[in-house]
């Protein structure tokens, strides 16, 4: 079962080994998300750098310049994670796979994000393990290295070692990782910070939880904030009964539908609260509380605040 807080976990460094040609799109995927959590969290929860093998500068596939924080050589943490994106052919050299080697020796993890894998798997780092890569070059991989599991998935843990397949799925990958981290609580919060109601077109599922059945009574939970509906009509509109909704979620995001509805609606309220002017009670009123106090009392319990704390620093 899933945790749906967890507030003793400790910071983890994460680098990133750019190459020549990395994907802005999966370096910002990877990235966004740490960001979102540290600020929603309200304290560090990682912190993470830019790396090269031998360089200051790194050049993305559209001509993004990033200046490296430090080269792989010097440096160790929790994660690292190979970012080479386009041609990355180039880059499986006997120079990068001794460095990778060499990393695996200093890194907690070692992470292959869009066609990262496969200078993973050319150091040698992938033997025996389960793995996947960008889907343009699953069957070569495949055919390369024979001693490695190639799945077709967006993303694959087996111990140490995570490969994802390119820039949407390293969305997904990190708020896994939060919600293993730190709880599904928190990854629900980064996941609908980043989400638009204003579109039209479906909602990756993965966004909102880990299995398709709670992701939907999530999204309704979502379109009834204003006017919240009552746990045995999510489970009807869902298809499910009651007690079938409740099994799921527990094991999905390791709390009870009422519990994840009222934090949905309470970071509803908070966003209110930080990024309109109107007041407490419109702001319980567009959240389905009945009024002021009601609201404040959960958001006490829920963020150890209240509404109007929370927004005195900018009034």
């Amino acid at each position: 079962m899933q945790k749906w807080t967890n507030d003793l976990a400790t910071a983890s460094q994460v680098d990133i080994l750019l190459f020549d040609d990395f994907s802005g799109h999966c370096l910002a995927n990877t990235v966004e998300p740490m960001r979102a959590a540290n600020t929603l969290a309200g304290r560090e929860l990682y912190r993470w750098r830019f790396l090269s093998l031998n360089s200051s500068r790194v050049v993305s596939s559209s001509g993004m310049e990033v200046t490296a924080h430090a080269q792989l050589a010097d440096c160790r943490g929790d994660m690292l994670a190979v970012m080479p994106s386009y041609n990355f052919l180039r880059h499986d050299t006997p120079e990068t796979r001794r460095a990778l080697r060499a990393a695996a020796m200093r890194y907690s993890e070692l992470a292959g994000l869009d066609t990262g894998p496969w200078l993973l798997a050319a150091a040698g780092l992938l033997d025996g393990r389960r793995a996947t890569i960008h889907w343009d070059e699953l069957e070569r991989l495949a055919e390369a290295y024979p001693d490695i599991d190639v799945q077709r998935s967006r993303y694959v843990l087996d111990g140490n070692r995570i490969t994802c397949t390119g820039a949407l799925a390293a969305f997904d990958l990190m708020l896994e990782r939060i919600g293993i981290a730190h709880g599904q609580a928190l990854r629900l919060e980064v996941a609908a910070l980043f989400m638009s109601t204003e579109g039209s077109g479906p909602t990756p599922e993965s966004m909102l939880a880990r299995t398709k059945v709670v992701a939907r009574a999530v999204g309704v939970m979502q379109a009834h904030v204003e006017e919240p509906l009552s746990i045995p009509e999510i489970a009807r509109q869902i298809g499910r009964s009651r007690k079938d909704l409740e099994a799921r979620m527990k094991s999905d995001l390791g709390a009870t539908p009422a519990k994840v509805y009222r934090r949905l609606r309470l970071i509803q309220a908070r966003k209110l609260i930080l990024e309109t002017d109107i007041g407490i009670s419109e702001v319980a009123t567009r959240t389905g509380y009945e009024n002021p106090s009601a609201l404040t009392r959960a958001f006490r319990v829920e963020f150890g605040t209240t509404p109007r704390a929370l927004r005195a620093p900018t009034s």
